[in-house]
């Protein structure tokens, strides 16, 4: 196992198969710096790399990445703000809530799919009416979505 030292040196200087690389391992680490080392690799230039680094602080199940994530969730590429959706889904916190809410009315209808999917399963009655107002979207995909995500909140 590689110690986290170097991954630490990966993740800002390697290459960008080597910083998804160590962003992946450093998931799986307790150790303080790997969770400001993933929160700072949010900022990486290669949304990849910032896809990888948003994924691992959801594998840490653990709610102090959620501030980074929240940034991310205001990424220009999709596939970041969708990696960072599904990392606040694996960590649960359903104060997340207010996060996920904006990203309803995103431009790409995935991750409009997205953030229904994580707020039904966060739990949290706060999304109810910006879930509801998804009936009329053009997207029949986006519409299921809310309305499955608006059943498991009224379980």
């Amino acid at each position: 196992m590689t110690g986290i030292t170097t991954l630490l040196s990966d993740l800002q200087n390697g290459s960008i198969a080597k910083r998804k690389a160590a962003a992946k391992a450093l998931a799986t680490m307790s150790d303080d710096r790997a969770l400001a080392a993933l929160s700072a690799a949010l900022d990486d230039p290669h949304p990849a790399v910032r896809c990888e680094a948003a994924r691992a602080l959801g594998r840490r199940e653990d709610a102090a990445g959620i501030p980074a994530l929240a940034k991310a969730l205001r990424d220009n590429e999709p596939a970041v703000r969708a990696a960072a959706l599904e990392a606040l889904g694996r960590i649960r916190d359903p104060g997340s809530a207010t996060l996920v809410i904006p990203l309803l009315r995103d431009r790409e209808q995935e991750i409009r799919i997205g953030a229904a999917v994580i707020l039904g399963k966060l739990g949290n009655r706060q999304a109810v009416a910006p879930l509801a107002a998804l009936k009329d979207d053009p997207f029949s995909e986006v519409r299921e979505a809310a309305e499955e995500a608006l059943l498991r909140l009224r379980r």
